[in-house]
């Protein structure tokens, strides 16, 4: 069982920027492929980005490519989501997953592909 934290959220003026922080309880989530996703009211849930066992590859949708960076920090079991040139469309509420099998391919954007998710952390950029 893995139990994923998220925290970081907050409100921000358009432009901003806020770090999200991914923390398991056990074992080292860096183990697994963790993504981000997000769900704004009324709308489905959507990819934002992931990373592989180990930091080895970064994904990232077209909406937030080149604005928001996925990183992790083996030591502390945390994987963190930077994002800067913050827009009123990033406002959602955030969460970590982590998968226990393969995601290569299309499979790492697709939420059944994880087994684990966080409680969510809101963001809401301000215009």
């Amino acid at each position: 069982q893995v139990h994923l934290v998220e925290s970081g959220g907050g409100l921000v003026q358009t432009g901003g920027s806020l770090r999200l922080s991914c923390t398991a309880s056990s074992p080292t989530v860096r183990n697994y492929p963790v993504g981000w996703w997000r769900q704004a009211p009324g709308k489905e849930r959507e990819f934002v980005a992931a990373i592989t066992p180990s930091g080895i590859s970064e994904f990232y949708s077209d909406s937030v490519r080149g604005r928001f960076t996925i990183s992790g920090d083996n030591a502390m079991n945390t994987v963190y989501l930077r994002m800067n040139s913050l827009k009123p469309d990033d406002t959602a509420v955030y969460y970590c997953a982590a998968a226990m099998g393969d995601v290569s391919g299309g499979t790492k954007y697709l939420g059944s592909s994880y087994d684990y998710w966080g409680q969510g952390t809101q963001v809401t950029v301000s215009s």
